[in-house]
């Protein structure tokens, strides 16, 4: 029911559900930089910190605060840049 992912040697952290409402991961992240590739399409939800990303397309940084959110197709990848530990919210299709 409730599946534990790790990437990065542990320091990027979620757990990965589904209920009625779809398909969830909620997870934590620590100092680092990221880069990710996202199967399906996801939105990425800080509930938590503040994140700097790089989006697909993008050369540039972005900073997202608590409560922001960006979209990210199937198969495209991002990057995280994370100065403090952050949580957030992934809903997917």
């Amino acid at each position: 029911m409730i599946k534990q992912n790790e990437y990065y040697e542990g320091r990027v952290r979620s757990l990965e559900f589904a209920n009625a409402q779809g398909k969830f991961t909620v997870g934590v992240m620590e100092p680092g930089e990221w880069t990710f590739e996202a199967p399906t399409r996801e939105w990425m939800i800080l509930t938590r910190g503040s994140w700097d990303v790089k989006l697909p397309g993008s050369e540039e940084w972005k900073t997202f605060g608590e409560g922001d959110s960006f979209q990210i197709e199937d198969n495209e990848s991002f990057t995280v840049r994370i100065t403090d530990a952050v949580a957030y919210l992934c809903p997917y299709t």
